[in-house]
C-alpha cells in the first residue's frame, strides 16, 4: 500500500471517508466494491484509537438482552457468522463461562432464560463456509464444574455458570487493516497521518454543500485540498467535532463518549473466557490471550476532548478493584504488564449511565444537518461494522443518484483471508515452515492468513530476519513487511498495530532497539529520529503511575 496523498493529482472522488478505524475501513471497502471511487483519510494510524481498544471479541452482545435490544442482538449474531466466513484466520469460536453468584443482581433463572434467547437468536450460527468449524450449544454447569474449568474463580456464593460460545478476534488491528487492504484491492486510495482541518463548503440558498476537505499531510507537513462528491464522517469519538466544523459551529460537541480500558497480566485462565458481574452489576471478562490474560472492560462516561484522552492509574485501579471483588485469584497492580484504552462513541439517548447506553448506530444525512454532501455515522460496535457500512453506502448511493449495485461484502473473503478450511490451511503451513514451532506458525497464520508466504519469502531472502522476538514466533521479518507493504510509518505503528510485539507490555530494551534499527534503515531515519521513535514507544508502553 502507498499513501495516495503524496501523489494526489486533485481529481474528484465519488466518496471521501474520514476515519481509519473499523467503521471507516468497512465503509471504504463496501463503497469500493460497489464501483465508487473512494479516498480514506486517517489523522493518526489505522486502527489506532477505538478500534484498538477492544476485548478482542466478536460477539452477539449477550448483555443487550437485558435492555430488550433484540434486533441488535440478532443483527450482531448474524454478523458474527459473516465475519467467521469472510475472515476465517481472524475470527474463531471461543468458549465462555458466565458465572452466577448469590450476590448477583441478575438471578440464575433469568440468566438461563437469557442464554436460551441467545441460542434462539443464533439459530443459523453453524451455516458456515468452513464446515470444520462448529459453534457448540450452550449448557448450564454446576459450581464444581465452574471451578474445575476456571480454578481461580471465587468459591463463596457460587451458584453455577453457563458455558457458551462466542468468537475471539485474533487481532482487531490487523482485521481492520485487512478491510483497508481489501478496499485498496478494489481501487480505493488510502492515507494515514492525514488530518482533516476543515471542509470545502459551497453556500447555497437552502443549504451548504460539501465539495471536499482541507487536509494536512502530517508526515510531510503539507496542506492540500481533496475533492469529493460526498464525505462520510466515520471519525468515531471525533465525529461531532468534525460535524461542528461542517456546521461552522466549532463549539457544537454533543456526542457522548464512554471510556473502556483493559490490562494484561500473567496467565490466570487457561482456555475459557471467564465472565461475571461486579458488585455494581457490570460485566467483566478474563480472556485467555497469548499465554497471558486480558482483563476488561470499563464503561464510564468520559468528559473532555478526545485528543486529550489517556489511561489513568485511577481508571486501572477502579477496574482492578472490581475484578478482585468478583474473582478469587487476587491481582496486584505491579503484576499488570500492559494497559490500553479508548473512547467509544455513543448515540445520545435518555440513559444516564453509559454502561446501559445502547450500542445501536445512527446514519444521518444532510437533511438533518442542513448540509448537502455529508453523511455522519455515529455509534455502533465492531461486530456489526460491516452491516453498518452496507447501510451507509446504500444511503450514499441514493443521494448521489448512482446506479444501484448489490452488496457483495458478506459473500467474499477479505484480503489475505481466502481460506476454505482453516484447519487444513494451518496444517499445511506447519508442515511447510519447520523452522518455527507449530504454535508459532498458528499465531502467524492467524495474523497474516494467505500473506504468510510473502512474510516467509522475506526471511528466505535475508535469514537474519528469521530472528524470533517472543514466544509467539514474532520476528524481524514482520517489521520489514509492515513498512514495505502495510504503510507503517512509526515505531508504535509496528509494535502496537502491525504486530503484537508491544501488546503484552514492553518487549525489552534490546528487542526494541533491534526493531528500531530495522525501521530506521527501511524508513531512512537518522539517529535522532530513531531515538525519538524509541522514546515515543517507551511512553506508549509505560504503565500509568
Amino acid at each position: 500500500m502507498e499513501r495516495f496523498i503524496e501523489n494526489y493529482k486533485r481529481h474528484e472522488f465519488d466518496l471521501i471517508v474520514i476515519g481509519g478505524g473499523i467503521t471507516g475501513a468497512t465503509v471504504a471497502y463496501e463503497a469500493a466494491t460497489r464501483g465508487l471511487s473512494v479516498a480514506l483519510l486517517e489523522k493518526s494510524d489505522f486502527s489506532s484509537a477505538t478500534s484498538a481498544a477492544t476485548s478482542k471479541m466478536i460477539h452477539g452482545g449477550l448483555r443487550y438482552l437485558s435492555t430488550f435490544e433484540f434486533g441488535l442482538v440478532r443483527e450482531s449474531l448474524k454478523e458474527r457468522r459473516v465475519l467467521m466466513n469472510i475472515a476465517p484466520n481472524f475470527v474463531h469460536p471461543a468458549p465462555f463461562i458466565f458465572s452466577v453468584y448469590k450476590k448477583d443482581k441478575v438471578p440464575n433463572y433469568k440468566m438461563k432464560i437469557g442464554m436460551l434467547l441467545y441460542e434462539l437468536f443464533s439459530f443459523d450460527k453453524n451455516r458456515l463456509w468452513d464446515k470444520s468449524r462448529k459453534m457448540p450449544n450452550h449448557k448450564s454447569i454446576s459450581p464444581d464444574e465452574v471451578l474445575k474449568l476456571v480454578p481461580g474463580a471465587l468459591k463463596n456464593g457460587l451458584v453455577g455458570g453457563h458455558l457458551y460460545y462466542d468468537c475471539s478476534s485474533h487481532s482487531p488491528e490487523r482485521l481492520t487493516l485487512a478491510f483497508i487492504k481489501s478496499a485498496v484491492k478494489y481501487g480505493a486510495s488510502v492515507a494515514n497521518y492525514t488530518e482533516v482541518n476543515d471542509f470545502i463548503i459551497e453556500k447555497g440558498k437552502k443549504w451548504k454543500t460539501i465539495k471536499g476537505l482541507k487536509v494536512t499531510d502530517k508526515l510531510n507537513n503539507k496542506q492540500l485540498e481533496v475533492k469529493g462528491k460526498m464525505v462520510i464522517n466515520c471519525a468515531g469519538p471525533w465525529a461531532d467535532i468534525l460535524l461542528g466544523k461542517a456546521r461552522e459551529k466549532h463549539e457544537d460537541e454533543v456526542l457522548r463518549r464512554s471510556e473502556g480500558i483493559h490490562f494484561i497480566t500473567k496467565k490466570l485462565v487457561e482456555k475459557y473466557t471467564f465472565s461475571g458481574s461486579t458488585p455494581n452489576g457490570k460485566h467483566f471478562f478474563l480472556v485467555p490471550y497469548r499465554k497471558h490474560t486480558l482483563i476488561g472492560t470499563t464503561d464510564k462516561e468520559y468528559i473532555g476532548k478526545p485528543d486529550d484522552y489517556k489511561v489513568t492509574k485511577q481508571a486501572v485501579n477502579e477496574l482492578l478493584k472490581e475484578v478482585n471483588q468478583s474473582f478469587g485469584k487476587q491481582i496486584k497492580y505491579e503484576e499488570i504488564l500492559h494497559t490500553y484504552g479508548g473512547l467509544r462513541p455513543l448515540v445520545e439517548d435518555q440513559t444516564e449511565d453509559v454502561y446501559h447506553s445502547s450500542r445501536k448506530y445512527e446514519i444521518t444525512g444532510e437533511k438533518k444537518n442542513g448540509i448537502a454532501g455529508l453523511i455522519t455515522v455515529e455509534g455502533g460496535k465492531y461486530t456489526t461494522s460491516r452491516m453498518l457500512a452496507e447501510k451507509a453506502v446504500n444511503k450514499a448511493i441514493r443521494i448521489l443518484k448512482m446506479p444501484k449495485k448489490k452488496s457483495i461484502s458478506a459473500k467474499q473473503y477479505i484480503y489475505g483471508s481466502e481460506i476454505k478450511n482453516f484447519e487444513e490451511f494451518l496444517k499445511s503451513k506447519q508442515e511447510q515452515y519447520t523452522d518455527f514451532t507449530p504454535e508459532q506458525i498458528e499465531y502467524l497464520a492467524k495474523s497474516y492468513g494467505t500473506e504468510i508466504d510473502k512474510l516467509f519469502s522475506l526471511m528466505n531472502e535475508n535469514p537474519d530476519l528469521k530472528l524470533v522476538l517472543n514466544n509467539d514466533g514474532e520476528n524481524l521479518a514482520q517489521v520489514v513487511y509492515a513498512i514495505r507493504y502495510e504503510m507503517a510509518k512509526t515505531l508504535p505503528d509496528i509494535l502496537m498495530r502491525r504486530t503484537g510485539l508491544g501488546q503484552l507490555g514492553h518487549p525489552g530494551k534490546d528487542i526494541l532497539e533491534k526493531i528500531a534499527q530495522i525501521a530506521a534503515k527501511e524508513l531512512n531515519w537518522d539517529t535522532k529520529h530513531m531515538n525519538e521513535e524509541i522514546a515515543k514507544t517507551e511512553k506508549t508502553l509505560k504503565i500509568p503511575e
